[in-house]
């Protein structure tokens, strides 16, 4: 009897989850006009932890299993609902990709002890801050969107910048919760407000300096790119 329950929350929980990835993909396309796309998400004999996953893409070395587009490709991401609703229904374990740059939102990552260093220091400062997104080895925070001479001046200014930084900008992605992906969920860190319209995101240029410093402050000097 026991076996019989636990297998019907599990179904119930996966079928929850499904829906989960639909509605959040309608909702960021269109009440937030965020282009998304379903990324190529993990093999369906692999484990969902992140010891040993495999990607569904034909690599079998894959360096971000489940957290990438494939097909279709990142130039498909869109905000039409009927496309959206088409892709999720046929394939409701799917991440939500989003198409950052353009019109959507950028963002910045960084490896997660480094991202709740960087948040702190940014509440302490009193900036404002929009959604964080968290996966169990990177935070993600998003920003407005900006175009790669605006960063590149940006950056070009600082004295060095931790390669385990990653701006995602125009021509780039991310992983929206609730996507799971070889690293394990996705969730939000700072969630947008219940109910709200677009979110709000702060420039880039207000949160670059905490992110480099808790960047170098890492212990191993912020070198590393874990995924």
């Amino acid at each position: 009897m026991r076996e019989i329950l636990g297998r019907r929350r599990r179904l119930r929980f996966r079928r929850k989850g499904r829906t989960a990835r639909l509605d959040a993909a309608v909702t960021f396309a269109v009440e937030w006009d965020w282009p998304v796309l379903p990324g190529v998400g993990l093999s369906s004999t692999t484990t969902r932890t992140t010891a040993g996953a495999v990607c569904a893409c034909p690599d079998p070395a894959c360096a971000v299993p489940g957290a990438h587009p494939y097909d279709p490709g990142l130039l498909a991401a869109t905000t039409d609902e009927r496309m959206i609703r088409w892709w999720w229904t046929r394939r409701p374990e799917a991440p939500v990709v989003l198409a950052t740059g353009g019109r959507a939102p950028c963002a910045v990552s960084l490896p997660a002890a480094a991202g709740a260093r960087a948040l702190d220091a940014l509440d302490a400062m009193g900036i404002r801050l929009g959604p964080v997104v968290a996966t169990p080895t990177r935070w993600s925070i998003l920003v407005a969107p900006y175009g790669l001479e605006r960063l590149g001046e940006l950056l070009h200014a600082k004295d060095s910048v931790p390669s385990s930084l990653r701006f995602h900008g125009e021509g780039g992605y991310l992983l929206l919760p609730p996507s799971v992906a070889g690293t394990g969920r996705v969730c939000w860190q700072r969630a947008p407000l219940a109910g709200s319209a677009r979110p709000w995101l702060p420039d880039v240029e207000a949160v670059v300096d905490a992110l480099v410093e808790a960047s170098t402050s890492a212990p191993d000097g912020g070198s590393r790119l874990a995924y």
